[in-house]
């Protein structure tokens, strides 16, 4: 039976805060918010509320899921101002997959994250704080994490003794150690 991939996975972002935001080199006083998409031009982008006292230094603690097809290389974080004039682009930071999803920490990991937005002209104007989390989707009904419905009755391991109850199995690996300079197998 094949394995079956999934074209895209889920992902949890908090949008938490900002801090010193600007248009045109001054702080802007409210209504800001934030749009999260995927840089690969995926259909999927999420919006969080308008911040509408923070100033230039908002708060949203607002969590988007995202489905991200599985090649985007990053997700978008673009922070808005709503003004008179329309909605003006703050600044956007660009986060890498490989940041949150991979490496040495389980997939379902809490990340936090701060990132500094840039704008237009590709100038610093501001900070973006994110928590990140991938969405490991359930584990199919026949897998290696889940075991499989037993057809007949088998033992692996090594038979221990005769005791009273039964299928008195050691199962195990050995490892070959050095411990106060003498070599020993460890079970």
């Amino acid at each position: 039976m094949a394995k079956i991939y999934p074209a895209s996975r889920t992902v949890e972002l908090t949008v938490l805060s900002g801090e010193n935001l600007r248009i045109d080199k001054r702080s802007i006083k409210k209504n800001s918010f934030v749009i999260v998409r995927s840089t690969d031009g995926g259909n999927d982008c999420r919006t969080t509320e308008i911040d509408t006292q923070g100033g230039s230094y908002p708060k949203w603690n607002e969590k988007l899921v995202v489905d991200l097809p599985v090649q985007s290389p990053a997700v978008s974080v673009e922070v808005y101002c709503k003004t008179a004039f329309g909605n003006r682009l703050v600044g956007v930071a660009r986060v890498p997959v490989s940041d949150f999803s991979g490496g040495y920490v389980p997939e379902n990991y809490l990340h936090f994250l701060s990132y500094r937005l840039r704008d237009l002209k590709g100038e610093r104007n501001g900070i973006i704080n994110i928590s990140v989390r991938t969405k490991v989707p359930p584990t199919p009904e026949y897998s290696c994490s889940s075991p499989a419905p037993l057809v007949g009755t088998h033992t692996v391991g090594v038979p221990v003794g005769k005791s009273s109850f039964s299928g008195g199995v050691v199962t195990g690996v050995p490892v070959w150690c050095a411990s106060n300079d003498e070599r020993k197998f460890h079970y």
